[in-house]
């Protein structure tokens, strides 16, 4: 078996893991969860690039979903992007694995992309994190060879998904490469990988680090939050058992049905510690094992951070508010899931070599034994549906009247559950959904602690919003033309001269007469578009190499032929 058709079968694994685990969630519409917001027909705003003051960790997954959604239908694009992180998950993992056998690499793939951590995070719909997660394989093989010619372009084609990720999934990609990069190549080398691993994380990071540090209030820091998204235990090992079983996860509603239980999370101890075994006493890679090693210690330590040194990590983040990054920590168990993963398939190469067959298909198929209700739809939990025929007609009136003004969402809450999305937690869709500036309440609360709101809109009108009823006078002086609010019995409406425009099953829509203007850009648009275009640039000059290979992981590879050498003459 050549290694394209190794390649080839790990691609058609990871297609069909995904099939399986998005399951009715396939069915024409979207599927809303947590952080997961699609929205029909988006358009290009200054939401998209971060301009209107929000914190940018939308960007520039919101631009890259955008940009998709010219050409494929939006709920379409939704479906292509889940389904390649499973694909590309699985053949990143597959093609660490040092053997030329079909079953370890199949176990290391199957293993990375369905774990708990795959699980949680694409309950609590963090897509853009996964996409990331995903290529983070490929992220160690560039990074092990960044000292080498070309190893630039490679670093830097390698954290793509990571880069349209956000700042999030580009964290942990970089600390990743970062680790490797430091501990792989000689010492005097050294020095110049690390700093092109932070030349090439900096310049991808900069449609979201350019705005972030832009805004008026600069970039989120409170670092009394550390304790509401830290990492919680899940399983009966505690929470460090529980971060080494790759779980985890701070938000107890997004853990799979079922996991957790001592049976279940006892075998599935045993799967990681005979993984880390095998990796550690088996594994003879010598280009990024040390280095993958070190990131997977690197993370767990900022995983358990929150949960066993709060203070440290609150310091952490007084000192610069970027490092709230840190506070979900969990995220940054992925390279230990790298380890896990290798040292699985490690362990089913040596089960095949020992003439073992039996423990080589045990080792494929475990993590899904283990874990069957991320399957179907994480077990019904992750199902499509259609936004109701109301936003279409709020948004055509909305978006159809040229009189300026913002718009503003009540009940003034940021995760909504509607009765439609089947009850469950969703961001506010609407301000995607419109293309006006769309005010919603951002602050966060966990467990009856609240997280003080980010976007400066949301700060001003917070007072008026509050109270269910705020005057229209009030809000016309603050450049609100409309008022949507759930069509609920006793729903929260504006008080004085407010006109109905629609009222229906899901929502009703009031217009303000006279409003101002509307809020400004807050972020300077100069700034970003320049940041747009060095990261376009950086991009470019990564995938036009001249008489390079240029990697195309999922094609498993393609070399350009340079022109053929002239034959000599006797």
């Amino acid at each position: 078996m050549t290694d394209r058709t190794r390649h080839l079968v790990a691609v058609l694994t990871g297609l069909g893991l995904g099939l399986a685990a998005l399951g009715p969630g396939l069915a024409p519409g979207f599927v809303l969860s947590y952080d997961m917001v699609f929205v029909p027909d988006p358009a290009f705003t200054r939401l998209t690039f971060g301009l209107t003051g929000v914190v940018p960790r939308h960007v520039p997954s919101d631009a890259f979903v955008t940009a998709l959604a010219a050409v494929v239908p939006a709920d379409a694009v939704q479906k292509l992007v889940l389904l390649a992180v499973f694909v590309m998950a699985c053949t990143s993992a597959a093609s660490l694995v040092p053997s030329p056998r079909l079953l370890p690499r199949l176990a290391a793939g199957v293993c990375y992309a369905w774990n708990p951590f795959v699980a949680e995070r694409l309950l609590l719909g963090q897509w853009a994190l996964l996409l990331g997660y995903a290529a983070l394989p490929w992220v160690v093989a560039a990074a092990a060879g960044t000292d080498g010619p070309g190893g630039g372009r490679r670093l830097v084609r390698a954290l793509l998904p990571a880069a349209i990720g956000g700042f999030a999934a580009l964290a942990v990609s970089a600390m990743t490469a970062l680790a490797v990069a430091l501990v792989t190549p000689p010492g005097a080398e050294r020095l110049r990988a690390g700093l092109r691993v932070v030349a090439a994380a900096g310049v991808l990071s900069l449609p979201w680090l350019i705005p972030g540090a832009l805004r008026p209030a600069g970039l989120p820091g409170d670092g009394t939050a550390v304790d509401l998204f830290a990492a919680r235990a899940d399983t009966p090992f505690g929470t460090l058992g529980s971060l080494l079983l790759l779980g985890g996860v701070w938000n107890g509603e997004t853990v799979p049905r079922g996991y957790g239980a001592p049976v279940i999370a006892t075998i599935w101890l045993v799967v990681v510690l005979v993984a880390l075994a095998a990796y550690w006493g088996w594994c003879r890679e010598p280009g990024w094992r040390r280095g993958a090693a070190v990131a997977a210690a690197a993370g767990f330590v900022v995983a358990a951070l929150g949960a066993v040194a709060a203070p440290v990590l609150e310091g952490v983040i007084d000192l610069w508010p970027g490092f709230a990054v840190l506070r979900d920590g969990q995220q940054f168990a992925a390279p230990l899931s790298v380890v896990v993963a290798v040292g699985l398939g490690v362990a089913a190469d040596r089960a095949a070599q020992a003439r073992w067959p039996g423990a080589a298909v045990a080792a494929v198929a475990v993590p899904v034994l283990l874990l069957p209700t991320l399957a179907w739809g994480a077990a019904g939990d992750l199902r499509s549906v259609r936004y109701p025929d109301d936003w279409a007609r709020a948004r055509r009136i909305i978006d159809g009247d040229p009189a300026p003004g913002d718009v503003l969402v009540l009940p003034w809450a940021s995760y909504r559950s509607f009765p439609w999305n089947h009850g469950r937690r969703v961001l506010d869709p609407m301000p995607r959904y419109l293309h006006r500036r769309v005010v919603v309440d951002d602050a966060v609360t966990v467990g009856g602690t609240t997280v003080a709101p980010e976007d400066p809109r949301a700060v001003e009108l917070a007072p008026s919003a509050r109270t269910g009823t705020p005057p229209a006078a009030t809000l016309r002086d603050e450049g609100v033309r409309y008022v949507v609010v759930d069509a609920e019995p006793g729903a929260n409406r504006p008080s004085g001269a407010a006109m109905e425009v629609l009222r229906g099953p899901d929502l009703v829509v009031y217009r303000i007469e006279g409003a101002a203007g509307g809020a400004r850009d807050a972020v300077p648009v100069a700034p970003v578009v320049a940041a747009w275009v060095l990261t376009s640039l950086a991009v470019f000059w990564s995938i036009t190499a001249s008489r390079t290979t240029l990697s195309f992981p999922l094609l498993g590879g393609i070399t350009p032929r340079g022109p053929r050498p002239r034959r000599r003459t006797p």
